[in-house]
């Protein structure tokens, strides 16, 4: 009996060596070196893992960078003098970053919006939307309880009126308030733009009368009006070409909703 034991004692340490030294073997045989510029590019990124650049985080975006020649001048935050040294890692030439900034395309919320009932549950966005789509009678209207402001590492959204406003000054563009939002009513603008439209309500005019004083009817005037082209009426709301649009705030004077501001 006690032979028996020690051989089969003897028999699993054989086969843990011979398995061991297999997978050692196969370690080392299909290991694959990773870049050292992938970490270099890490440390110069902001860490924040937004997925602002459109990459899950910091170092997938990185290991793009490396692998499959991405541009450099995808992330938002990244500061203009590490931007530089990673041009200077990858070997290309430095490419500058449009400073973008989060923006709020609502401009009433809670404090012009009808309401379906009144809301006395947690204060939070992501909780009062799983209640038939929120307590507002628009549904794409912000809910004001700063969920996107708790989220802002920067603290560059304050809830003003029922809804919520974005300091430009000390938004980055990191995208971490777009990817909380339930209502999506925020989206990433040119920080320089003068000119947006602060509605995202997609119902057809007739409906949109009836549920927000402050929403677009999609009537198209401001784009009728404007003589480069900047605006366009879709899926029954405004939305503005910065790329072609001057600031001249003619779209702005027409509009009978009030909803395209300048500043």
């Amino acid at each position: 009996m006690i032979i028996e034991i020690i051989i089969a004692t003897a028999c699993l340490a054989v086969m843990g060596l011979i398995l061991g030294a297999a997978l050692g073997f196969a370690s080392k045989m299909f290991y694959v070196k990773e870049d050292k510029r992938k970490a270099q590019i890490i440390e110069l990124l902001p860490g924040a893992n937004c997925g602002g650049c459109g990459f899950a985080g910091c170092s997938n975006y990185a290991d793009a960078i490396v692998n499959d020649s991405e541009p450099i001048n995808r992330c938002p935050s990244c500061k203009p003098e590490n931007l530089e040294k990673i041009s200077e890692i990858v070997g290309v030439n430095s490419q500058p970053v449009e400073k973008m900034v989060a923006h709020i395309r609502c401009s009433g919320g809670n404090s012009v919006a009808n309401k379906k009932y009144e809301y006395h549950g947690m204060s939070d966005c992501a909780a009062a939307s799983k209640l038939l789509d929120g307590f507002l009678q628009c549904k794409y209207g912000c809910l004001g309880f700063g969920t996107c402001a708790s989220a802002c590492p920067q603290n560059a959204i304050s809830i003003q009126n029922g809804v919520a406003v974005v300091d430009k000054s000390s938004c980055v563009g990191c995208g971490i308030c777009i990817n909380v939002c339930p209502k999506k009513v925020i989206d990433l603008i040119p920080a320089d733009s003068k000119i947006y439209v602060q509605c995202s309500n997609h119902d057809k005019g007739a409906v949109t009368k009836n549920l927000c004083s402050s929403g677009c009817l999609g009537c198209k005037i401001c784009e009728k009006t404007c003589r480069y082209g900047a605006v366009k009426v879709v899926d029954n709301v405004a939305s503005i070409d910065f790329s072609l649009c001057v600031a001249c705030g003619e779209c702005q004077e027409k509009c009978p909703r009030k909803i395209i501001k300048i500043t």
